[in-house]
């Protein structure tokens, strides 16, 4: 298999393209079907609709299926269309089930149930059982493709059957032992397959304890099963503990992939428009309704400001320093956030740990509150018209401004969890405007009480 680099990617391609030009079906074959299916996916991506044609008539259902994988799915949404029915089918046989079943829940319902109706039925049930299960859960991520024997099997047969039947398998870096009813009673790596006597039945190698999850257990939990206890893949059950499924490392990936865009959405308060393939008119749409929300919001900080008008009529130099408190208050709140998002999504927390925390950012906004307060208390005396009373003024408001955005950014999103809500909901924007309000509250109500001394 070679290796493209930067250095000779354009070569590749020039020559990938000048056969797929000429017609040179043999040389493109063994050119392409040489490299990484990664760079296959790259080059494939840059052909023209031509080109592409041309690919789906070199290549094999199967060698073809490799490549359709590494598709996002509305590339693979758009290259489908292209493909010949029977050439479609034929592919679709050659993929995991569980690719299978993302695919169909992209497209129209209609062409669905047309492709699982040409399906040979055991297939096309298996794919409409996956569909059933609720999205973000382990069976909506599990393929039914793995391999399993029976306790009595010798480790030679096992061996044997690897040989058959792993093509097909998702993976055959774990087996799965069943008893008569296929009730899941352990599992044995390949390692242990190849490292003993062939004669020995695996029920005398295999591990009893299985981590194991239903179908119903959330992506976000599968994630952490699998990275705490650094597997490759966890079997699903039923309820009678028999096995269903299992899900694989490399899918929980790309699920926390999606999870993570989807949080910074979250956070920035852009949900669903930082796919860079949406169009202006649905990035809007997405983004829209967040900043009006926020403006209403944000209106009801400038009605404080407005009820604090005779101070800044009588002070005027009290409006220079609005946007300091105001930065100020959301930037902290939003460190303390980003903090504590990370550490629920890592599932770090748990009643000692939280408690830490609170106590740790309390420490930590008393500091940095008490460092910026007295940087700033500095320059509102020494800049024209400033004087000692000012300084004070300006520096207690951000001592507490800070302080309070501090807690606020640490246990607003720690109670939304509790309330099983996505911590990821209190947001930046969010955050930052409940911080602005209170911080210029505490700014006006400190200089207002002061006001025949400024």
């Amino acid at each position: 298999m070679k290796k493209i680099s930067m250095k000779n990617r354009e070569e590749y391609t020039y020559y990938l393209f000048l056969y797929l030009k000429n017609k040179q079906k043999n040389l493109f074959r063994e050119e392409f079907l040489d490299l990484h299916p990664t760079d296959q996916v790259e080059i494939f991506k840059q052909m023209s609709e031509d080109k592409r044609k041309r690919v789906y008539h070199y290549l094999t259902a199967n060698e073809f299926a490799n490549l359709f994988i590494g598709l996002r799915l509305h590339e693979q949404k758009q290259v489908f269309t292209e493909l010949k029915d029977d050439f479609a089918l034929e592919m679709l046989g050659e993929l995991p089930a569980d690719e299978i079943t993302d695919f169909f829940n992209e497209i129209p319902n209609h062409i669905t149930t047309y492709l699982l109706k040409k399906m040979e039925k055991s297939e096309a049930d298996n794919i409409k059982l996956l569909r059933t299960y609720k999205d973000d859960s382990a069976g909506s991520l599990m393929t039914t493709e793995f391999i399993k024997v029976a306790p009595n099997d010798t480790i030679s047969e096992i061996m044997n059957l690897l040989r058959l039947e792993g093509i097909d398998a998702e993976t055959i870096y774990y087996i799965y032992i069943v008893n008569d009813v296929d009730k899941l009673i352990g599992v044995v790596s390949l390692r242990e397959l190849i490292i003993t006597s062939p004669e020995i039945t695996v029920d005398q190698v295999m591990k009893e304890q299985v981590v194991s999850v239903f179908p119903t257990t959330d992506q976000e939990q599968v994630f952490t099963i699998i990275k705490n206890y650094n597997l490759l893949a966890v079997p699903v059950i039923s309820s009678e503990e028999k096995i269903i499924g299992i899900v694989t490392v490399d899918d929980v990936m790309d699920v926390m992939e999606e999870e993570t865009t989807e949080d910074i959405g979250e956070f920035a308060a852009v949900k669903g428009a930082l796919d860079l393939d949406v169009s202006s008119f649905v990035a809007t749409k997405k983004r829209l309704p967040w900043l009006i929300l926020l403006l209403f919001i944000g209106m009801i900080t400038a009605g404080l400001i407005g009820t604090f008008e005779a101070t800044l009529a009588e002070v005027a130099i009290l409006a220079v320093f609005i946007p300091l408190i105001a930065d100020m208050a959301g930037n902290t709140g939003t460190q303390s956030l980003a903090v504590v998002v990370r550490g629920l999504a890592l599932d770090k927390f748990d009643q000692k740990t939280v408690l830490e925390l609170i106590k740790r950012e309390t420490a930590t906004g008393l500091m940095m509150g008490f460092v910026c307060g007295v940087f700033v208390s500095g320059i509102g005396m020494l800049i024209p018209n400033g004087s000692p009373i000012l300084g004070f003024t300006i520096g207690v408001s951000l001592f507490v401004t800070i302080l309070f955005s501090t807690l606020s950014g640490t246990i607003i999103p720690l109670v939304i969890n509790k309330f099983k809500i996505d911590p990821a909901v209190a947001s930046g924007p969010f955050i930052t405007t409940i911080n602005d309000f209170i911080g210029l509250f505490v700014y006006f109500s400190i200089a207002t009480s002061l006001l025949h001394y400024l």
